[in-house]
């Protein structure tokens, strides 16, 4: 029976939630039930802010004060007399307490939970002000029906003293908010990166192919789902505190334009969700393809001199183009459906701006209501018509944004920070190196490259292994560094910290040429006599003066040719001075000279050593020949043994 996808609130859930909350059972209901309780705290501290504001201006400037807010004067003397106290108490005390029973799974999260209370308490007092401005703008409007200049011109200077609260609120909520988002993409970005690099992940998931663009995943997905996640969330939060105040508001002005509303957004809400389904996949696709065509454009600039030598600009052009060709195709049925969208939230839109004038002229009129309560009703009525069209109005982003989390989500799971281990090789440590029955099948199980292979090697013994080029000799060392573990059998050796790999085409990162030659354990500091000498053993001495010091950080891949690579590698692997050392084919690029004084110094130091390569020459360094014929087939013996047939010829 197939198992079904997780929904994208689960999606959603699984990522964002370790930010603010553990993964533990019923994580998410609790992560969702302290949201709401913060919410009730900082209401509550708002009304405390607001009750105190009030009542000083009361005690200081009654008159004034009763002029200007004597309903809100009013409305809190009558909150505390009637009780209503508690109930603001309880939303300061209750939040307190059962935060403080989390305190155990929060307390690495303090500073997470401590930038959302800020910005949602600043978000909170946006819409606090504009509650208040639609107030302002009903009474300033009635005093200009009425021509009351003394009023009118009282009204314009609270406006101004609105606008001096205002501005530094709304600027520091924006900045806050984008804070917020950069130190959660922050630590999201270091979750994700530590998972693919823990247990090799990074290796699995490019051998394995399910996983595509993972850089893109990182640096562009991350970023998108904090800051959209983060939007979402203050929209959600702003829109449902806007109902609440606002439909208030207009409950008072009039019962039936609530109903409207409500039917009206509902209404559109689904014919939205209905249309706009299909823009998930399309985003989804655009955001692979977009991926996939960049990393064509990448592949040309990392590869240049090879298709240059190859004169093979044609296929290069036709694979960007035919790539390409998907960006623009998935983008045109994106952009048809987007079309379509419009069509309806366009309209959806425009009726909003008559149809509560259209609803109030009979109570205006008949002189049931002034046209300052119209203005605030039509004001009223377009905050509640935008917190219940939050669908229609971000039906674009949201799709686009429900693409990038089921990317995330399948990046996620195929990152887990526990990879349990899979039936196969098994790797066990031991101060030799050792194969017991090892059968090595390719990472698709389509191919049987070894079959029951034995051999104990004790370190007086250096190991050789040679055959024709795809019987598995450079397959046989990654199942011995435990990448490839298809097949079955035992693999024994040294841990792999003493051991250091030499692939045929070095590593060279981004850094300079005291990073190459320390890597990977840049931490270590090593004297540039040292770093000289090294340099010197394996004939690369003038490689400072040339680059410019041991600081310098050029392209090293570019201006170094594969030989002298080779060279430094080999410079990174006396640096290191392991116990043990596996070459794959470590010198196929050197002279016999420069190869024999290397295999001399891995003797000098003592190292012991297992190489993979063609050259006869190798075998005068080796003790034994593992010689891998095909078709699962093998033998290991001696040196000498192994030259008879090659001398006799």
């Amino acid at each position: 029976m197939p198992v079904k996808p997780p929904s994208l609130w689960r999606r959603f859930a699984t990522i964002a939630q370790p930010y603010f909350f553990p993964h533990v059972r019923m994580g998410g209901w609790i992560t969702l039930m302290l949201m709401a309780l913060l919410m009730a705290f900082l209401f509550g501290v708002l009304c405390v802010a607001v009750a105190g504001m009030v009542a000083a201006g009361n005690a200081f400037f009654p008159e004034l004060t009763g002029r200007i807010a004597g309903g809100l004067v009013a409305l809190v003397q009558n909150l505390f007399h009637s009780g209503g106290w508690l109930l603001i108490a309880s939303a300061l005390a209750v939040p307190l307490l059962i935060f403080s029973g989390f305190r155990r799974h929060l307390a690495a999260r303090r500073r997470a939970w401590t930038l959302l209370a800020i910005v949602l308490l600043l978000s909170l007092s946006v819409t606090g002000i504009n509650v208040a401005f639609s107030y302002i703008g009903n009474y300033f409007t009635n005093s200009l029906v009425k021509k009351n200049q003394e009023m009118a011109y009282l009204y314009v200077a609270v406006y101004f003293g609105g606008f001096l609260i205002g501005i530094p609120i709304v600027a520091f909520y924006g900045y806050m908010r984008d804070y917020l988002g950069m130190h959660w993409r922050e630590w999201m970005t270091g979750e994700f990166v530590g998972n693919y690099f823990k247990n090799r992940n990074y290796y699995e998931i490019e051998a394995d192919g399910s996983i595509d663009n993972p850089d893109q995943r990182i640096m562009e997905d991350i970023r998108s789902f904090t800051r959209t996640s983060l939007a979402f969330l203050l929209i959600l939060l702003g829109s449902l505190m806007d109902l609440i105040s606002f439909t208030g508001i207009l409950w008072s002005k009039s019962r039936l334009l609530v109903g409207v509303v409500l039917v009206y957004s509902i209404a559109g809400t689904l014919l939205t969700a209905l249309i706009g389904r299909r823009l998930v996949r399309l985003n989804f696709n655009q955001l692979r393809y977009e991926a996939d065509f960049r990393y064509a454009l990448v592949h040309v600039r990392d590869n240049a001199e090879s298709i240059a030598f190859y004169q093979g600009e044609g296929p290069e052009a036709q694979q960007i183009g035919s790539r390409f060709h998907n960006v623009l195709r998935n983008f045109s049925l994106l952009i048809g459906w987007q079309r379509n969208l419009s069509f309806f939230t366009t309209a959806y839109s425009y009726l909003p701006a008559v149809l509560p004038f259209l609803i109030l002229f009979g109570p205006y009129f008949s002189g049931k209501i002034e046209y300052g309560d119209m203005v605030q009703a039509n004001f009223a009525f377009t905050q509640v018509y935008g917190a219940m069209s939050l669908i229609v109005s971000q039906i674009e982003s949201i799709t686009s944004f429900a693409a990038g989390v089921k990317r995330l989500s399948t990046f996620a799971e195929a990152i887990p920070p526990d990879r349990p281990p899979m039936d196969g090789i098994r790797s066990e440590d031991a101060d030799h190196f050792a194969l017991d029955r090892m059968t090595l099948m390719t990472p698709d199980n389509r191919r049987n490259l070894i079959r029951n292979l034995s051999l104990a090697l004790d370190r007086k013994l250096n190991l050789v292994v040679v055959g024709p080029s795809g019987v598995g000799k450079s397959s046989l060392l990654r199942a011995i560094a435990g990448l490839w573990t298809r097949g079955g059998g035992i693999v024994r050796r040294p841990p792999l910290e003493r051991i250091f790999f030499l692939p045929q085409k070095p590593y060279m990162l981004l850094g300079s040429l005291r990073d190459q030659l320390r890597y990977p354990r840049l931490q270590e500091a090593i004297p540039d006599d040292e770093l000289q000498r090294v340099l010197e053993m394996v004939n690369l001495k003038d490689l400072p003066a040339r680059m410019g010091g041991f600081d310098e950080a050029p392209d090293w891949a570019d201006l170094l040719s594969l030989g002298e690579q080779q060279r430094l590698a080999f410079g990174r692997l006396l640096i290191h001075r392991p116990a043990f050392a596996v070459l794959d084919e470590a010198t196929s690029a050197l002279d016999r000279s420069n190869e024999s004084r290397l295999y001399g110094l891995l003797r000098e130091m003592g190292i012991h050593y297992i190489s993979v390569g063609h050259r006869e020459s190798l075998l005068d360094y080796h003790d034994r020949v593992l010689e891998l014929k095909g078709e699962a087939r093998w033998r290991m013996v001696p040196v000498p043994e192994y030259r008879e047939p090659i001398t006799a010829t």
